[in-house]
């Protein structure tokens, strides 16, 4: 298919990718260290908590531990 085949309306109007782009790759974004591969136990309900709420429940379980983190250096 060529941009030439392509139709646009009101339902399918152009892209506009500037803003997308703008917001994904901001200058002066520190980037994101890399994250560790671990092997750790949870209770088994705690486990199936986080998993029924399906796609990144991994992300969420560090959110909630870097939440706890910064939340201790108060109280440290």
């Amino acid at each position: 298919m060529e941009e030439k085949d392509i139709c646009l309306s009101p339902d399918h109007p152009a892209g506009v990718f500037k803003p997308i782009i703008k917001g994904i790759a901001r200058k002066g974004l520190k980037p994101v260290p890399p994250e560790a591969s671990i092997s750790l136990r949870v209770d088994r309900d705690v486990l199936d908590s986080c998993k029924s709420q399906r796609v990144g429940y991994q992300s969420r379980m560090n959110a909630v531990l870097k939440a706890f983190k910064e939340a201790s250096k108060n109280f440290a």
